[in-house]
């Protein structure tokens, strides 16, 4: 079995750390961890997306992962090539 490994910023591990092992569950803590979370999922789904459009042998899904991957990322349909 191959496993994939995601790195975390220093902050967040940190975060982690005390919210579940230290149990200093206040509310700061608990929004940076969700924060976190949220822009890492974000950046593992546009990093997918990119490698979808960069490796697919279909010619159908490399263009739908371009276009959500563009779409993502806010560029605008006119200045797309």
């Amino acid at each position: 079995m191959n496993r994939k490994y995601i790195q975390l910023p220093i902050e967040l591990f940190g975060n982690l750390v005390k919210f579940h092992l230290l149990e200093m569950e206040d509310e700061e803590t608990r929004a940076c961890i969700v924060r976190g979370l949220n822009e890492k999922m974000d950046r593992i789904q546009d990093h997918d997306l990119y490698t979808t459009y960069k490796t697919s042998e279909s010619e159908e899904e490399r263009k739908a992962a371009r276009e959500e991957y563009l779409d993502r990322k806010g560029v605008p349909e006119s200045f797309r090539y």
